[in-house]
C-alpha cells in the first residue's frame, strides 16, 4: 500500500503544477472540471484516489493529454 500512497502524492503534485502553470486557482480549476474545490484539494494533497474518468476530466480541463498527468520527472 505504500506505493499506492506515493503515486497519489506524485499525481497530486503533478496536477497542482499543471494547474498553476495554466494560471488557474483551485476554485477556478474545480469549476472548469465540474468538481468541488475540496475534491481538487484532496487530489493535490494526495489524499484522494481519483478514478480514470476524473483524471480524464482533469486532463481535459488542463488542455493536455491524460498521459501528461503521469510525467513525474520532467527535465528542468
Amino acid at each position: 500500500m505504500k506505493n499506492s500512497e506515493n503515486i497519489k502524492v506524485l499525481l497530486g503534485r503533478r496536477v497542482r503544477t499543471l494547474r498553476m502553470q495554466a494560471g488557474l486557482s483551485q476554485e477556478g480549476f474545480a469549476e472548469k472540471c465540474g468538481l468541488d474545490r475540496t475534491y481538487i484539494s484532496g487530489i493535490e494533497r494526495g489524499t484522494r484516489n481519483p478514478t480514470l474518468e476524473v483524471l480524464y476530466i482533469l486532463a481535459t480541463a488542463l488542455n493536455t493529454e491524460l498521459t501528461t498527468l503521469f510525467v513525474f520527472n520532467e527535465p528542468g
